[in-house]
């Protein structure tokens, strides 16, 4: 054998039909790892956003971990502009912001002498003049939200100043998810609403809080530092609320299927009780919970209507509501509006 013919011979060119040239697998799975990576990195803000809001547990503090110095990096390198542009042009701004801040109004300083309990006097609303209504909180508001609108729509005095804000997976345990603290004193300046109905808690009843405040530490669930934030939270968005002169309802938390489920939103229940309790004639508590009791106290999915029909009432996760339930909540609403307010009345004016 010659020397020419012991040489290693060079591989021939993989070709596949058509003379197109084949690439090593390798060379794929390259393309394709630099294909993730850059992605990862235009889309860091976003990906950190959705590991922060994650439930507590170790998913989520090895999702902050992973995508934290991808952000960092991303924001080094610039990869983050344009995303951030194209959400600025979306008009939503704000949807990978990171904002725990729990800013709420100081509260009153005490005078030594009991707050006054004689109510606002009833505020007259025609026609001509419409009380403003907007309506915000988790998910569990939207359905009676969306019975209330219906309600408004056939009222020649009420004016509704926007669509339910429902915001889903939100609370005010979890600002990082949705910072209601922020949000309501904004809308409350933008929007100038006369009423203002709200129903949080339903994603509360954790004992992991986020936008403590510096050198705060919370216990778990129901205990007296998770009870002291808390309170503190449900006072803060009363006062945001009603110190532009609005009047608040505040839905309370319905039964549900899970006794133990039941047994916290209680605890947020009375929270919210005794705060609104506190400011007579600017508060209104809707107790939901006997609505949707059964004959024996416990949770029913159907209830007997005035006519002794059943009616479904409930939704099929046992926590929220069907159009029923829903209209029902608006009806106790709009009572409480009519109490406050003076609505009927132009009606006579008129005649005269």
């Amino acid at each position: 054998m010659s020397a020419h013919d012991t040489r290693r011979r060079r591989p021939r060119r993989q070709v596949a039909e058509g003379g197109r040239r084949l690439h090593p697998a390798g060379s794929a799975v390259v393309v394709s790892l630099a294909a993730l990576l850059l992605g990862a990195l235009l889309n860091a803000p976003g990906l950190h956003k959705s590991a922060q809001i994650q439930p507590e547990g170790w998913k989520r503090d090895l999702a902050l971990a992973l995508t934290g110095p991808v952000e960092d990096l991303s924001r080094a390198l610039l990869l983050d502009r344009p995303r951030r542009a194209l959400k600025a042009a979306l008009g939503r701004s704000d949807d990978d912001e990171i904002d725990t801040a729990v800013a709420v109004p100081n509260p009153a300083k005490p005078t030594g002498e009991p707050a006054p309990t004689i109510p606002p006097k009833r505020e007259r609303f025609s026609p001509q003049r419409k009380l403003r209504l907007w309506i915000a909180g988790d998910s569990l508001v939207v359905v009676p939200g969306e019975s209330l609108l219906r309600a408004a729509g056939g009222s020649p005095v009420i004016e509704p100043v926007g669509p339910v804000d429902g915001r889903i997976a939100s609370g005010l345990e979890r600002p990082d998810v949705f910072n209601w603290f922020r949000h309501v004193p904004e809308q409350i300046r933008k929007r100038k609403p006369h009423a203002v109905v709200v129903m949080f808690g339903g994603n509360d009843d954790h004992g992991f809080m986020t936008g403590l405040p510096e050198g705060v530490e919370i216990n778990s669930f129901g205990g007296s530092s998770w009870r002291a934030e808390y309170r503190r939270r449900v006072g803060g968005i009363m006062d945001s609320t009603t110190r532009s002169g609005a009047f608040l309802v505040w839905i309370g938390l319905p039964i549900t299927t899970s006794a133990e489920q039941t047994g916290r939103y209680d605890t947020i229940n009375a929270i919210v009780q005794s705060e609104a309790a506190k400011r007579p004639g600017r508060v209104s508590y809707l107790d939901t919970y006997f609505f949707f009791a059964g004959d024996d106290g416990g949770y029913a999915q159907y209830v007997s209507s005035s006519s002794g029909k059943l009616v479904k009432m409930r939704a099929d996760d046992g926590v929220h509501f069907e159009r029923p339930a829903g209209d029902l909540i608006a009806r106790e609403v709009l009572r409480r509006l009519n109490r406050r307010f003076d609505l009927t009345s132009w009606r006579n004016r008129g005649a005269g």
